[in-house]
């Protein structure tokens, strides 16, 4: 929101300089994020004076150009080659002297000694429009003779600056969004703080009804998303330039002038609040003007000929046959005003902040007047904006105010009323501020005192404080202007004893296993929980169907919470290899969510939802490049599988615990998964699809991890972590090389075989695979190695070789395997 330090001077009584002025905006919670010296002409005029051309001369070499003498008030006067027709000795000018800037659009330059056809000319005589005060370049300005030579043209035009304030307006303060309502903010501060001010706006006096020659009718069909609907008509309006004034008001803000029209309604909102919208009374059919929802599947023409499909959603403002414009939103195309307009119907109105926003974010449209109604207007404020406004027509556009306001509030809108204890005031803040001070600050924010005891006081807060509903708000407002920093800290501190829970185990594994993936040459990232819905399309896993969708999404690209952290992780890849980062290592923690249609229950509707905590791990490229030790090695599903083992070996998960498996989720291109013996899903990890990877132009393989946090957080719950000396005595390592079908996989060798020696067995590890020449069809070679330790006795060869013929003769006749 961008404030005007001399237009807020017109609303409050204050002589702060504009920094002090953005610091107790600040302080006020307002937030200033900057602030700018401004000048209506850019540049502000500088290093151009009046002069008075002592001697004109034609120039030897040139037929247009002319040799001058100009006396700028500093001593010897300035020789100036000047080629404008209209310069004669005696004149009095404006001249840009030496290094003065002068702007043409975005572009500038430096006035500097130069030659002219031989001749050489200190400065330039200027025109109007190469300094910025008009448009004609016929000539140079010729000035009055009574012109002091030597003057500044800034003084000369009575060129002002202003300071532009860039205020940060939070979502919460939408009765902030105007001059006026900063002004209101800014008074309360003044109060509280001893200064002599006051608060001040026009009145409305000069409003009068010309006559009566073009009345407007207005009916309310939707009183829900339209709580109140003013209208004025204005005839023999001219159309034409705002007056410089005006113009510079709304230059300085940010805004492009228009017409005077236009300008009127941009000025009163940007005044007061109140956004409006001016009608061409011509398309006002019927004289009548009709407040609804629109057919689904309408279409319609906003001002910028986009066509818009509009259904039983968005509020129109209709005529007697056809919507004219999107309420609070955008209007229709020949419905503004326009050079040809002579009569116009001005609008001001209260529409329900969420139609607005609804209908903004569905047709992705976003203005001023949007912002305003989606957070909220006052709405005791219509036909004040609208007195003001039509007085405003009435003196830059010479027109006729032709009707009675037509204020059409079914059901008006009162204040909040709010019983605020003293005490609470005290106990909330932190210190006594006294009773005196809660009512002052209370009264200088427009809330009504209504009742008052030795308890505290019964309040009537305005319609517009749209935030201030509850006591704890009033104290809030009470607080940023008494001032957060005149709330001394205590001398006491006050703590309570806690006990630690399992929240705070999680927490404390999570800091460790990401110091851990740190150490191993990780990066942490953090995405956003929002993602697309195409991410989603033709997955088995993660279908459109169980995604928890946002209601009123920001954009398309933010529809729907996130059922996995891939695809935040791959636009975290995409965007690193496309600045030429390829070999990458990633993790992030973060919630998931999902929906099952089948729990879902109209008497407990959350039931359908889980939110849970993964652990995502992402690595891609090359494992080791460019080292003089050891050749390039490109990054494998194996490296990935050993972090997620190096994780559960960390948190104390014995693999005895768990199943791993094939994965048919169709994010990977091949994949395994690990559960729990209550089949609880731990783990899935693998190649990532190329038909997935294809959405973010990834050519290398990407391989991903995604560990159901919550579920390890719960199987390691009842975990403890305990300690035993290593053994003094040797382990044994025996290998055996096994024919089997190809079906056979190594994880159900090593569960056999650990279910068949409980005690002695340590480790099974495979460390060849064979498949071709010299073996029967349908077969495959596996070649494995046992490891077998006895922690209080040193193994003999009888005990080594029972066990061996133990695990044979189990692997025989439970998987058919052969000795080769």
């Amino acid at each position: 929101m961008n404030i005007s330090y001399k237009w807020l001077k017109e609303y409050v009584d204050f002589d702060l300089t504009p920094q002090q002025t953005a610091d107790v905006l600040t302080s006020c919670g307002l937030e200033v994020d900057s602030i700018e010296e401004v000048q209506t002409i850019k540049g502000g005029l500088k290093g151009l004076f009046v002069g008075e051309v002592l001697t004109c001369e034609k120039h030897p070499n040139s037929d247009h150009l002319h040799v001058t003498t100009v006396d700028l008030g500093k001593g010897e006067p300035s020789q100036i080659v000047c080629g404008a027709p209209n310069v004669a000795a005696g004149q009095k000018v404006i001249v840009a002297d030496l290094g003065c800037i002068l702007y043409d659009g975005d572009k500038e330059f430096v006035i500097k000694k130069s030659k002219l056809r031989g001749v050489e000319s200190f400065g330039m005589i200027c025109a109007e429009d190469e300094i910025g005060v008009g448009t004609s370049h016929d000539g140079i300005i010729v000035l009055p003779a009574d012109a002091k030579v030597g003057t500044p043209a800034a003084a000369y035009y009575q060129l002002e600056s202003d300071w532009l304030i860039e205020i940060d307006i939070t979502a919460n303060h939408s009765d902030a969004l105007s001059h006026y309502g900063v002004a209101r903010d800014l008074y309360a501060w003044l109060v509280q703080n001893g200064y002599k001010t006051s608060l001040h706006r026009p009145d409305s006096k000069a409003f009068t009804v010309d006559n009566n020659d073009l009345p407007i009718d207005v009916t309310i069909e939707n009183t829900e998303a339209c709580k109140r609907y003013a209208c004025v008509s204005i005839t023999g309006c001219e159309v034409k330039e705002s007056p410089e004034w005006l113009q510079n008001k709304l230059r300085t803000i940010g805004l492009r002038p228009i017409n005077n029209i236009v300008d009127i309604t941009n000025y009163i909102m940007m005044a007061y609040g109140q956004p409006m919208h001016c009608f061409d009374a011509d398309m006002v059919k019927g004289h009548h003007i009709i407040v609804k929802t629109q057919p689904e599947g309408t279409k319609f023409v906003t001002l910028d000929g986009e066509e818009h499909t509009l259904g039983d959603t968005d509020l129109s403002i209709c005529n007697v046959e056809e919507p004219m414009c999107i309420a609070g939103v955008f209007g229709g195309k020949g419905s503004g005003t326009y050079e040809t307009t002579r009569n116009v119907v001005l609008e001001s109105a209260y529409f329900h902040p969420t139609w607005i926003r609804k209908s903004a974010r569905r047709h992705g449209l976003s203005t001023d007047s949007s912002y305003r109604f989606e957070r909220g207007i006052d709405p005791n404020g219509t036909v004040y904006a609208l007195q003001q406004a039509a007085i405003l027509c009435k003196e830059l556009a010479s027109g006729k105010i032709s009707m009675q306001i037509k204020d059409v509030y079914p059901h008006p809108i009162q204040g909040y009323d709010v019983d605020l204890r003293y005490a609470y005031v005290d106990e909330l803040i932190g210190k006594k501020i006294g009773n005196d001070v809660i009512k002052r600050i209370v009264t200088s924010l427009e809330m009504q005192i209504c009742n008052e005891n030795e308890a505290g006081l019964q309040l009537k807060v305005p319609a517009y404080r749209v935030d201030v509903q509850r006591p704890c708000d009033v104290v809030e407002d009470i607080l940023r202007i008494y001032g957060y920093n005149n709330v001394e800290i205590p001398t006491q501190l006050k703590s309570s004893l806690t006990v630690p829970e399992d929240e705070d185990r999680q927490h404390k594994l999570e800091t460790l296993v990401g110091e851990q993936l740190v150490g191993c040459g990780f990066n942490e990232i953090l995405n956003n929980s929002l993602t697309k819905v195409m991410y989603y399309e033709g997955l088995n896993h993660y279908t459109e169907s169980t995604c928890v969708k946002v209601m009123n999404p920001l954009s398309s690209d933010l529809g729907m919470m996130r059922q996995t952290l891939l695809f935040g992780g791959l636009e975290s890849i995409q965007r690193n290899v496309n600045r030429r980062n390829a070999n990458l290592r990633f993790f992030e923690f973060g919630n998931c969510y999902h929906y099952n249609p089948e729990k879902a229950n109209n008497e407990s509707p959350i039931r359908a939802y889980t939110e849970e905590m993964h652990l995502g791990l992402w690595i891609t490229g090359k494992r080791i490049e460019n080292s003089w030790a050891h050749a390039d090695e490109q990054s494998s599903a194996y490296e990935l599988n050993a972090y997620v083992q190096n994780i559960f070996t960390h948190l104390g998960v014995s693999s005895e615990g768990l199943i791993t498996e094939a994965c048919d989720n169709n994010i990977f291109a091949q994949g395994l998964q690990i559960k729990s013996r209550g089949d609880k899903l731990i783990v899935q990890l693998g190649i990532v699809s190329p038909h997935i990877r294809k959405h973010f132009d990834l050519s290398g393989d990407v391989f991903f991890a995604d560990i159901n946090w919550t579920a390890l957080m719960k199987l390691t719950r009842k975990h403890d972590i305990t300690f035993r000396e290593i053994s003094k005595y040797p382990a044994v390592s025996r290998d055996l090389a096994l024919l089997l079908d190809k079906e056979v996989e190594f994880k159900t060798i090593e569960m056999l075989a650990m279910q068949t020696e409980k005690k002695l067995l340590k480790r099974v590890e495979l460390f060849d695979v064979y498949e071709g020449k010299n073996l029967p069809e349908g077969k495959k070679s596996y070649a494995v190695n046992f490891i077998l330790q006895d922690e209080n006795a040193t193994l003999k060869d009888k005990q080594i070789e029972a066990i061996m013929q133990k695990l044979i003769n189990s692997l025989k006749e439970k998987l058919g395997a052969e000795l080769r």
